[in-house]
């Protein structure tokens, strides 16, 4: 007869901090702006981006709009010469980044973070970054890309990998949370 299996219970780790601020390290040139909604009866407004906030120097000169289909992932890609600044519009999506700039302090950092329409956000990603997103909902998501370049389409400034690699260690298919 076999013997049961004896599972120890493990203790949850700190995740955020009493006032919900991650205690992650985060990967050094990547910001986060949260970006509640201002509500009324007639419906919400959420700012997008404001040089004002001062958040990334380069000026604003091009935007586009990207969706992603329920289960999707996008990436990896990498920018050799620009940042992306990137608006969580609607719909669940867990982006990962992964630092492969050897001159960095968080060389090898893995950052994970997951966005919705009830936690939209403003995400910079610096060049030299990689970056996948996956469509984690059961609709179709959408975000905003304000990269700091136009996209040249005779040479576009994107270089990919495939999703499952040895340079990155995640894994999209991780199976389901708790």
């Amino acid at each position: 007869m076999d013997s049961p299996i004896t599972a120890r219970p493990v203790k949850d780790r700190q995740t955020v901090t009493p006032d919900g601020q991650d205690v992650h390290p985060r990967i050094d040139g990547v910001v986060i702006r949260r970006a509640p909604p201002v509500e009324d009866k007639r419906g919400e407004i959420v700012e997008v981006y404001n040089p004002a906030w001062g958040l990334h120097p380069q000026p604003l000169v091009y935007v586009y709009q990207s969706t992603l289909r329920p289960g999707a992932i996008k990436g990896w890609i990498v920018h050799e010469k620009q940042d992306d600044r990137l608006f969580m519009v609607s719909g669940f999506m867990r982006w990962a980044l992964f630092d492969n700039r050897p001159e960095s302090a968080t060389y090898k950092l893995l950052n994970v973070f997951t966005f919705s329409e009830r936690n939209r956000a403003l995400l910079v990603i610096p060049q030299g970054v990689f970056h996948g997103v996956q469509n984690i909902g059961a609709t179709e998501a959408i975000f905003i890309n304000m990269p700091t370049r136009p996209y040249n389409h005779a040479d576009p400034d994107k270089l990919r990998l495939p999703i499952k690699n040895d340079l990155i260690p995640f894994d999209f298919d991780d199976g389901p949370g708790w």
